[in-house]
């Protein structure tokens, strides 16, 4: 336990957890097979002939054998449908689409917040500045896999024979990608992400370990370029991850609003959980958020709602209820996107003509068989900002008080206890391997504190400040971006 120390062991211990209890029990299938979602089952043959009002045709194998393949049971749009509801159970869940990534992906977020959370309680009661902080390590792995997920389903609609979606994805990333060179020439006075102040500290450190190295020629200006673009592109490529989550967070919130047109308050939540990523990019706009709580005006004079040094705590929290409300409204969204179903249905009756059979039950079945994909390209926007967010907060050397001092500074090194020295003969052949086994583990917690210990003397809190509040930003950025779009498209250009 003091070899390792007790935020690897809950590490170790949450990972087992994990792993042996998901079979069992899982958050994620719980969100969606605990009887709370009703999906609509697709109706049979038969019960289309019967609303048609002709009974199934019957071939024999001669028949077939004469006339080839049958033709499609075809019936009237304009019967009258209507399909039956079932709650989404255990069994249901084995025909949806990407269903391992989706509990994987949800039970490690849970995990993680569980490990973080631990971690900022027991850095309250120790002294843990010369310890590495696994509980940000967890939020930064919940990123990297979220964008991983994302990865995937996109690569899903590239691989698709219909081009438009590969079109999409496209037309996002070069938006995002000149949205996000504007917004990295924007001076701190507008945006303070900490960016520069972050840049400097970043290459300040890195030509000092890179002389230390032996690398002399060492430019730079033309570093801090490199970097800019590798930021930009890396921008445009969360900007496509993120175009269809946010089209499709547009329907689900339309859906949502007029599902539940008769509760009043849960329309209001659900247009400020649509509206919080908007919020998420007023609380970086210096002049509207810092300054002027800093100094309101109040007629001739002005006031001071919350101090500068404060602000950047409520921030953290503010962020972090707007994630937990959205994670709240994730029911109703989930809902809507199943209640689509029916509402083709509707659409259909409206129309002339006769449809086959197979076409009624394959879509209805298929809005069904989406459904964690959908619930994917909710929770994972969320589980960008949020952890983005903890990261942040456990990175940059953040406070949930808002009375505590943030300066940012170098993390010191690790400094490790030297063994005491073993005395030649006294120990026995046993003794003298477990000794060995303990010096070799001993060495090898010795070369990776010297890792860490390089990795954070050039990753210094200053320039993850910069990095993971910009990252945050442009996450909302990019959901605001595709969701008002996807609004539009949706309430005006569909309708026409």
């Amino acid at each position: 336990m003091a070899l390792m120390g007790i935020q690897l062991v809950v590490s170790l211990l949450a990972a087992s957890i994990m792993q042996r209890m998901a079979p069992h029990c899982s958050f994620a299938r719980w969100l969606l097979c605990s009887g709370s979602l009703f999906r609509f089952k697709h109706p049979s043959e038969g019960e289309l002939c019967a609303l048609a009002g002709k009974q199934i045709p019957k071939q024999t194998r001669r028949d077939r054998r004469q006339n080839g393949e049958s033709k499609p049971l075809t019936v009237p749009k304009d019967i009258d449908l209507h399909l039956e509801k079932a709650p989404v159970n255990s069994l249901d869940a084995l025909v949806l689409r990407f269903f391992l990534e989706y509990q994987w992906l949800i039970d490690f977020a849970v995990y993680a917040t569980g490990v973080f959370l631990f971690t900022e309680c027991y850095c309250n009661f120790v002294d843990a500045s010369k310890e590495v902080n696994l509980g940000a390590i967890w939020c930064v792995l919940t990123v990297l896999f979220s964008l991983k997920t994302l990865h995937t389903l996109m690569s899903h609609y590239f691989l698709s024979e219909e081009g438009g979606e590969r079109s999409v994805c496209l037309a996002f990333g070069f938006l995002s990608l000149l949205v996000a060179m504007l917004v990295l020439v924007v001076r701190e006075d507008y945006l303070e992400f900490g960016l520069e102040s972050g840049f400097s500290s970043l290459f300040d450190n890195l030509e000092v370990f890179a002389k230390q190295q032996g690398y002399a020629d060492w430019s730079i200006p033309v570093t801090k370029l490199t970097v800019k673009l590798g930021l930009a592109a890396l921008c445009a490529y969360i900007g496509a991850l993120l175009a269809f989550p946010g089209l499709r967070l547009a329907q689900t919130h339309l859906d949502a609003v007029q599902m539940n047109s008769d509760r009043p308050l849960i329309q209001i939540l659900l247009h400020l959980s649509f509206l919080s990523p908007v919020v998420v990019l007023v609380l970086w706009v210096k002049p509207l958020a810092r300054d002027f709580l800093a100094n309101a005006p109040m007629g001739k004079s002005s006031i001071t709602i919350v101090s500068s040094d404060a602000f950047d705590s409520l921030r953290l929290w503010i962020v972090v209820a707007s994630c937990a409300l959205r994670l709240a409204m994730t029911r109703y969204h989930l809902q809507a996107y199943l209640n689509l179903a029916q509402k083709w249905v509707q659409q259909m009756k409206k129309e002339a003509g006769r449809i086959a059979a197979i076409d009624i039950q394959r879509k209805v079945t298929r809005i069904f068989c989406y459904l964690t994909v959908i619930t994917l390209q909710y929770l994972v926007p969320v589980f960008l900002i949020l952890f983005s967010t903890l990261a942040l907060k456990a990175l940059g050397d953040f406070s949930w008080c808002t009375g505590v001092e943030q300066d940012p500074g170098v993390t010191p090194a690790l400094l490790l206890p030297t063994p005491a020295p073993v005395l030649p003969g006294a120990l026995d052949e046993d003794e003298e391997g477990m000794e060995d086994t303990e010096e070799d583990i001993q060495a090898t917690v010795a070369r990776l504190s010297e890792a860490f210990a390089a990795l954070r003397s050039v990753l210094t809190p200053l320039f993850l400040r910069g990095l993971l509040a910009f990252l945050t930003w442009w996450v909302a950025a990019c959901q605001v971006i595709s969701s008002l779009f996807g609004i539009y498209f949706h309430q005006y250009l569909m309708q026409n």
